[in-house]
Order: C-alpha cells, then structure tokens, then sequence
C-alpha cells in the first residue's frame, strides 16, 4: 500500500498538514492537489483545530508540477486544462480563505506552484537557505493564477520583476519583498512555529482569528473572485501554445531552449 501523499495530524488545537511526497521533491500533482484542498476543508471543519501549519517531508517544500503531470499537460483537451487550472484555483482559495490561520513553514526550496503555494498562506516562516522563484515563464507559462494574490502581498514592482524573469530568489529576499513573513534557522523553525501557533491558540479568540482573515481578505481583495476567473482562462489558453508545448518538451528532455 502506498503512502499516502498528503499527511495530517492534530496536537494542542493545531493540525499539521505535511506534503509526503519527499522522493519527488513534494511536486504538485493533481491527485495531491485534490488531497491537500480536501484535507485543508477538513481541518477547517474541525472543531479541536484553531490553527494549521502546512510543511512538507524531505529537503524541498516543493517543486512546482511533477513531470508526469507536465507530460499529461501537453495532451490535454481545453476543457481538461480548464478543469484542472479551477482544481488548482480551488486549492490556493480554499488556504487563503479558509476561517483559520494557515501557517507555512517552508524547509526547502519552493518553486513554481510550490511557491504559489507558499505565498497564499497567511504567515509564512521560511529557513534562510530556502530559495523561491515563479520560473513559469522559462517554460513558455504563466504564472496566472498565483499572480492574483502575489499581487496583493507585494508591489506591482517586485511583482514584475520576480514574475517577467522568473528567477530563483533567497528568502531573505523574500522577506524584502514582503512574501514571506519570518526567517528562522534550520534547528529553530519548527520550535518558533510551534510556539507563534500555540500563542495564536491562547492569546486570541477563534471567532475573532476568523472575522479579521475575512476583513483583511474583503477589504483588500474586492477584485479577486473577477481575477481569479480570468486567470483560470488564462492559464488553460496558455497551455494550449506553441510556446508552451515547446519549453515543457525542452524541459522534459533536459535541453536548453533558446527562446
């Protein structure tokens, strides 16, 4: 019987939700996908959960899509892109509106959707050797769907440079940027995460927790549900280019592609 690629435990009114696929560098398939947004619903409806860190197994957070799944993309049917591009846009949603603090604590590097992934968490603590970066547009991609709360969390400035060249990043740089949210050591992280969500559970009201999310979520974002639509359109249009088809082929046989 396989392991099972998403893990979840509960302690002390905090659930931790681990990425268990560490053999392929916790990439996102869309099994896991569906398995992570129902498991996050699940904590979200358990009443002896206050608080969630999301972390993940093995030394990277995680790598974006797994190469099966980008070999699938090339073969897909506009209605299958649409379909998993909403599956996707499903997952970020439910973490950035779930009615608890969703708490990443990134010990490896996160890259592509493995950094969207990160960024749509409410407070993210990240070891200082972690690099980021949305490389997304080396493959003939777009980033479309994560660039609707990247946007939210940093300038259009920073955003433009981190998206248009999609370079790696460190996390201090991250910090700069406003992405992330603490730098903590290696031998300290998981101690400090623990400690932010045990105060988090003691020192303030669930119901309030939930209705400052939503107001900081309202307030901010009125624009988000129009923005997600047309990046979901985007994203399943994107996969359809030459472009596209041509950088996932180049990365697929390890070549390097002059655009």
């Amino acid at each position: 019987m396989s392991e099972p690629l998403v893990l979840y435990t509960v302690s002390d009114r905090i659930a931790t939700i681990t990425l268990n696929r560490p053999e392929k560098k916790n990439a996102l398939s869309a099994e896991l996908v569906t398995q992570l947004t129902e498991i996050m619903l699940e904590a979200s409806d358990d009443d002896d959960v206050k608080v969630i860190i999301l972390k993940a197994n093995g030394n990277v957070f995680s790598a974006g899509a797994d190469l099966a799944y980008l070999q699938q993309l090339q073969n897909n049917t506009h209605e299958e892109n649409l379909t998993d591009s909403r599956n996707l846009q499903k997952l970020f949603t439910t973490i950035y509106y779930l009615p608890k603090v969703v708490i990443a604590q990134v010990e490896g590097h996160a890259i592509a959707g493995g950094c969207g992934l990160a960024t749509v968490c409410d407070i993210i603590f990240s070891v200082p050797d972690a690099k980021y970066g949305y490389t997304e547009v080396k493959l003939g991609f777009v980033p479309a769907i994560v660039s609707c709360f990247l946007l939210r969390k940093t300038s259009e400035t920073v955003a433009k440079r981190i998206l248009l060249t999609g370079e790696l990043f460190t996390a201090q740089q991250a910090l700069d940027f406003g992405l992330i949210t603490f730098l903590a050591e290696k031998d300290e992280i998981n101690d400090k995460v623990q400690e932010f969500s045990l105060n988090l559970c003691q020192q303030a009201s669930a119901n309030a927790l939930m209705v400052t999310k939503q107001l900081i979520g309202q307030t901010t974002n009125p624009t988000l549900e129009k923005s997600l639509e047309i990046a979901v359109q985007i994203n399943a249009r994107v996969r359809e280019s030459e472009d596209f088809k041509k950088g996932i082929a180049s990365f697929l046989s390890k070549e390097p592609i002059q655009w």
